[in-house]
């Protein structure tokens, strides 16, 4: 692995190339916060993928993708004298110092619960009227039911078990169930994202991340699905003119690949 020194001076690289790129490249100076944003959003997804594949170069080409976004907001803020990475990283050096006083001074934290305790009380005092308000509001609505639970749990307000957040959970199915019974589409909506939110709750405490397990599933679906595709294709079979049976033939033995 790298020295510190090295690791210096890539990142010293790093912003001189961006220092070039946007003084002399056409695509670089037109750039803003606004136009990065979504491109940001796009390399995230992509990193977030590689990480499910366990494709570490992959990885480490994502995470360089992502490093170089937050050196160009950086370096296009400081066009406007707002600030530069040098007060970005010392920012949130500041914030790590601050919220582990654990290390950096004498509070005493030895779980990991104690840790995220800590760090709520700690947001509270710097003008947070509700531990909520720290929940990105663009969030896609999973991952935020998750940090909001998080959120809530660092303050003690959580069931005790996991087996209480079950009988939360088929409490709402069968809520759901019978407003489904009733056909009032509001009503199942409003009882579906109820379930939606329990079974969330239920992943937390049974140690799953909600996200990553959809997103293996979706993945092992399209993986079985074209194996149809393709196998009954081999076999001079299309889609559309198939029944369900002979299509579950194929889907069978997809899953046992």
């Amino acid at each position: 692995m790298n020295t510190v020194e090295q690791k210096l001076k890539s990142f010293e690289r790093l912003l001189t190339i961006m220092d070039k790129l946007r003084a002399e490249c056409p695509w670089d100076k037109k750039q803003t916060l606004e136009s990065l944003r979504y491109l940001t959003i796009e390399e995230t997804y992509e990193l977030a993928d590689a990480i499910l594949e366990k494709d570490m170069e992959e990885i480490k080409g994502e995470l360089g993708d992502l490093m170089l976004h937050m050196v160009f907001y950086s370096k296009i803020a400081s066009e406007t004298n707002d600030f530069d990475v040098a007060d970005v990283l010392n920012t949130v050096c500041d914030k790590l110092v601050e919220r582990h006083p654990h290390i950096y001074g004498d509070v005493v934290a030895e779980t990991e619960e104690a840790v995220k305790l800590n760090w709520e009380k700690i947001k509270l005092k710097v003008g947070r009227k509700s531990v909520l308000e720290g929940v990105p509001k663009s969030l896609p609505a999973m991952v935020k039911a998750t940090r909001i639970q998080e959120k809530a749990r660092g303050v003690g307000f959580d069931w005790d078990n996991k087996e209480q957040v079950f009988e939360k959970v088929k409490e709402e199915f069968s809520e759901l169930h019978a407003e489904v019974e009733l056909n009032d589409a509001t009503a199942i909506e409003d009882e579906f994202g109820d379930v939606l939110f329990s079974m969330i709750n239920y992943a937390r405490f049974v140690g799953v991340n909600p996200e990553m397990a959809l997103e293996r599933t979706n993945k092992k679906f399209i993986r079985r699905f074209q194996y149809l595709e393709t196998e009954s294709k081999k076999d001079g079979k299309e889609m559309g003119e198939m029944t369900l049976n002979e299509m579950d033939e194929y889907w069978n033995k997809a899953k046992k690949l």
